[in-house]
């Protein structure tokens, strides 16, 4: 694995709850959609699983390898218990592989406190970053999704936490989504500068002091969807509480067409011609499209999934690595939050 100019990811087979079937199938989208020319994917859980489902799938490619392991860690486990319990789990040998450069990008549809912990412990954090941070992207009314930052990582509101942030969410969105000067809100109360607690008060005035950062002011929850800024900067508890309401909003109308297609037969008629248009204005809300969230602001491309990841999400997650790598992500940060420091 070492020595080559191949792009490689490892992928945790064993962390989703569908592992390590979903995994694979996914790995096999990939490479029939000739993602990428130069991929290696090392793939490690219980080898004969791995195998079983390979064979199964009659899918057999040079560029992957296997890695075994013998324990897994669940979405049950601590996530500092993890670290120093399982050892020899497939999460925890995927991130030893990126520490030490076998590997330029991870995988995992597991625990994510435990990918947070693990990822942080091991790979160490970016120089000049005080805090992780879980970056997701959701669609809005607008042609290009919204970034969330953060989505879970840090539940401490911080003023500094969130000024990196910025920084980190707008790099990202720069490179993924080729928008040079990516515009940043602060999720608040209200649109006033004076609104909300006195640590949005200083983030706020730290954001506004920094003229590489597109702040565009406070913003409100009614904003978001409606593509208002392409950045929304939060606390992780806030930033989760938007993400897993939003990704309800998918199923809720999902149950609410079936229930009124169910109420009468001509409902059922109306239902059966609405429902191909409203699945497609709705699409934008299944997970599965964005696949997985990138952890910013460790020392490596980490990106993590739902545990229900399907095929497709497993996909998708793979080309947000692709991506990252291609991109040098991890040494832009590093030289936007350092130089920023050194002015």
């Amino acid at each position: 694995m070492e020595n080559t100019n191949k792009i490689r990811i490892a992928v945790d087979a064993m962390g989703g709850d569908f592992a390590p079937g979903n995994e694979i199938e996914g790995i096999k989208l990939v490479y029939d959609a000739n993602i990428e020319k130069d991929l290696e994917i090392v793939i490690l859980g219980d080898e004969t699983s791995i195998k079983n489902k390979l064979d199964s799938l009659n899918f057999h490619n040079k560029n992957i390898s296997i890695i075994p392991t013998t324990e897994t860690i669940t979405m049950h486990d601590n996530p500092v218990a993890a670290v120093k319990q399982k050892r020899n789990s497939s999460m925890i040998k995927s991130i030893e592989l990126l520490k030490e450069k076998k590997v330029d990008g991870f995988i995992s549809a597991g625990n994510t406190g435990a990918m947070l912990t693990t990822s942080t412990l091991i790979l160490g954090r970016l120089n000049g970053i005080s805090r992780p941070s879980i970056g997701t992207m959701l669609p809005t009314t607008k042609p290009y999704p919204v970034l969330i930052m953060d989505a879970g990582a840090t539940l401490d509101l911080q003023p500094r936490f969130l000024y990196e942030y910025a920084i980190m969410g707008s790099i990202y969105y720069r490179e993924v989504m080729k928008i040079d000067n990516p515009t940043v809100g602060l999720l608040n109360v209200g649109e006033e500068e004076s609104k909300g607690t006195s640590q949005l008060i200083e983030t706020y005035n730290l954001l506004k002091s920094n003229p590489k950062i597109n702040f565009v002011g406070n913003i409100e929850g009614r904003d978001i969807l409606q593509g208002k800024t392409n950045l929304v900067i939060c606390d992780g508890y806030t930033g989760n509480v938007v993400l897993k309401l939003s990704e309800s909003l998918f199923y809720v109308l999902k149950d609410k067409m079936k229930a009124y297609a169910g109420s009468s037969i001509i409902h059922k008629i109306k239902a059966g011609i609405a429902a191909p248009i409203l699945k497609e204005a709705v699409a934008g809300f299944n997970y599965e499209i964005y696949g997985g969230v990138p952890l910013l602001g460790v020392n490596g491309v980490v990106i993590i999934g739902h545990g229900s990841s399907s095929p497709v999400a497993i996909k998708n997650m793979i080309i947000a690595a692709i991506t990252s790598i291609k991109n040098n992500i991890c040494q832009k940060i590093e030289m936007a939050v350092n130089a920023d420091k050194n002015e």
